[in-house]
This record gives structure tokens, C-alpha cells and sequence, in this order.
């Protein structure tokens, strides 16, 4: 059988993707989360006379908590099987990406387990993310 065969073969078989509905629960989810967050801001800058910036960093710190918290208890997981990108795009999609190596290599002890899986996949958004940081502001200095 060749390629163009098998293709046509599996593709017949294959489930289609409800790509609406997810789009519809990537939504929902996500737009909930975001609505949590800004709900959550304006307690914070309401009730504990914090600033906005300051209140935003609390809701941040408050949203990859509660990610994390959810992932440990293979919640996030569950959320995120029926939300797709809803629960990815958030700042929890990066705390949940942080956590799950870490959670899941804990057996293989503090060092060589979670210190070494924590950053398998944030670890090169992080370097990347730096870098490039550094190398824009480089530029803006010299042009600046």
C-alpha cells in the first residue's frame, strides 16, 4: 500500500474532531479563568488597598498557585482534557507546564526528579524568553 493510499485509508477511519465545540469550550474555559482573574483583581485592589500593578501580581502569583494546586491533585488535567487551549493560554497553562514534570519524576528523588524535570518544558521558554529580553533591550540601548 502507498503513502497516498494509507492516507486516504486512515483518514476515512479516523474521528473527526469536533473542532466547533472545542473552539467553544476553549472559550468558555479560558474566558472564565481570565474573568476569575480580573474578579480576583479587583478584590485585591478593593479590599486590600493594593495598587493595580501590585494587584495584578497578586492574581498572578494567586492563578499559577491554584494551577499548580490543581495539578497536583490531577484536577488541571481533567479541566484541561475538555478545555483544550482554554486552560493553556492563561498564565496556569505555564504553571501546569512547570508542575506536571516535576510531579509526575518526584520518585526519582529532589535532585535528579524534580530539579532536573522541573524546566523540561518551560525551561526553554524561559531561556529563550531571557535572552531575547536581553537582547532587545541591548538594541533599544544603543539606539536609544
Amino acid at each position: 500500500m502507498d503513502k497516498q493510499t494509507y492516507k486516504k485509508y486512515a483518514d476515512a477511519r479516523a474521528p473527526k474532531s469536533p473542532t466547533a465545540k472545542n473552539c467553544v469550550w476553549a472559550f468558555l474555559v479560558g474566558g472564565s479563568i481570565c474573568c476569575a482573574a480580573e474578579g480576583l483583581k479587583g478584590l485585591y485592589s478593593r479590599y486590600l488597598g493594593l495598587s493595580p500593578d501590585d494587584s495584578g501580581t497578586l492574581t498572578s502569583v494567586t492563578l499559577v498557585f491554584v494551577a499548580v494546586l490543581l495539578t497536583g491533585l490531577g484536577v488541571f488535567d481533567k479541566i484541561a482534557k475538555h478545555a483544550g487551549a482554554g486552560t493553556l493560554v492563561p498564565i496556569t497553562g505555564f504553571a501546569n507546564a512547570v508542575a506536571s514534570p516535576a510531579i509526575d519524576s518526584r520518585g526519582e528523588g529532589a535532585v535528579l526528579g524534580v530539579g532536573a524535570k522541573i524546566f523540561t518544558v518551560a525551561g526553554p521558554v524561559l531561556l529563550y524568553g531571557t535572552f531575547a529580553g536581553a537582547v532587545y533591550g541591548v538594541i533599544y540601548w544603543i539606539i536609544s
